[in-house]
């Protein structure tokens, strides 16, 4: 009998089966696109881009939009924008942009549909001192994915055809590695959300300054970038840092003592190796045998830690939200995916045997993190 696809209760969603088999499959996916250079070296296409598209927009996108709506089975608009995601992932690593650019608008418009049936057209709740910061951090994480696909094709348009303006790091690339923000802030979400309630204004008050710090912040950063301004990129990042220490205390004090919270601790463990490599990247431009090839291990690693240790951690707990305790010891799970992600990994750019490593190692974790049974009785985590 068919079932009315309705929306699920908070307390009864659990992920479907089948869209964690498809996220698992990207992931994979993603991962073994940063190591194809190994493989087919000199190649005219930028496998970066699929390594980053269908991690972050395609698997982590669609991931947002299933948790948000919360229903029984995949809905129509989260399946349209997986399959229209992986089309526009391929046209832009082809460099078919024109098709590229339209499948863009069409992801934002599902991206802002599923928005202000859930939330508002106008992002208002972000300005109401009574919603929740969990619900800020929400709606940001979607208003980020469905503005990152306009910017994305603003910068294909001038890069492309209109040859407006012309700066050094207005390049598409740069803007695709904004596809990780909403998977951030989605993220900060479920962090916020298993906190503890707290009558205490200070508590209160350093909630709503974290969510706008962030947000702020990463925008202000980003803007930085494009325009090249080194000494101001040192403050924002040491500023981020700071903030992203006081949810780390927030969260280990307030944290609801579940399982979810030894891997989200986890990912903001690595959210902290994100921010400290971040700033050394940052200050090694002003040592005088600085080089984009000198320091890229560091690049690498960097990236490794945020995409698939920070990241991952919070789309794991999405997939899995309603059904934990899992059928496994947290330490064990959690100590391999750091050594997958910050050793296997960045060394695997350059090494086939790591790379093998890498790939073994995470397609484990994620086995692991997705399908474990979910353990009925009380487990020692």
């Amino acid at each position: 009998m068919y079932l009315e696809n309705k929306d699920l209760p908070e307390k009864e969603f659990i992920m479907n089966s089948n869209l964690k088999i498809i996220y698992g499959c990207l992931a994979v996916t993603a991962l073994v696109f940063g190591f194809l250079h190994l493989v087919i070296p000199g190649s005219v296409y930028n496998f970066e881009r699929l390594h980053v598209f269908l991690f972050n927009l395609c698997g982590g996108g669609t991931l947002i939009l299933f948790f948000t709506l919360k229903k029984k089975a995949i809905p129509v608009r989260v399946t349209l924008f997986l399959i229209f995601s992986i089309a526009y992932a391929i046209f832009a690593f082809l460099k078919i942009y024109i098709p590229a650019m339209i499948l863009s608008i069409i992801l934002a418009l599902i991206v802002e549909s599923v928005r202000a049936e859930k939330f508002s057209f106008l992002p208002l709740g972000f300005f109401r001192r009574e919603e929740p910061v969990h619900l800020k951090f929400h709606q940001a994480s979607l208003l980020c994915l469905s503005m990152g696909l306009v910017i994305s094709t603003l910068v294909i348009l001038n890069n492309e055809y209109l040859k407006l303006i012309y700066m050094p790091k207005l390049q598409l690339d740069t803007f695709f590695l904004g596809f990780s923000f909403p998977l951030s802030l989605i993220t900060f979400s479920l962090i916020f959300s298993f906190m503890g309630e707290s009558d205490k204004q200070s508590v209160l008050i350093t909630k709503e300054a974290g969510f706008w710090l962030v947000n702020l912040g990463v925008i202000i950063f980003f803007t930085f970038i494009i325009f090249e301004q080194l000494h101001p990129q040192v403050f924002v990042t040491i500023t981020l840092f700071i903030t992203v220490m006081v949810i780390f205390y927030l969260f280990y004090r307030l944290g609801k003592n579940i399982q979810q919270k030894h891997f989200l601790i986890s990912g903001l463990g690595f959210l902290v190796v994100t921010a400290v490599s971040g700033i050394a990247y940052i200050l090694m431009h002003y040592t005088d045998n600085y080089s984009p090839s000198t320091y890229k291990w560091l690049l690498n690693f960097h990236a490794f830690a945020s995409l698939y240790g920070w990241n991952l951690c919070g789309l794991s707990v999405i997939c899995r939200y309603n059904d934990f305790p899992v059928r496994l010891h947290s330490f064990p799970i959690i100590l391999l995916h750091w050594i997958t992600v910050l050793l296997f990994a960045p060394l695997g750019k350059e090494h086939p045997l790591f790379a093998l490593l890498a790939l073994l190692g995470y397609a484990m974790i994620l086995f692991f993190l997705l399908f474990s049974r979910r353990q009925l009785s009380p487990i020692n985590q």
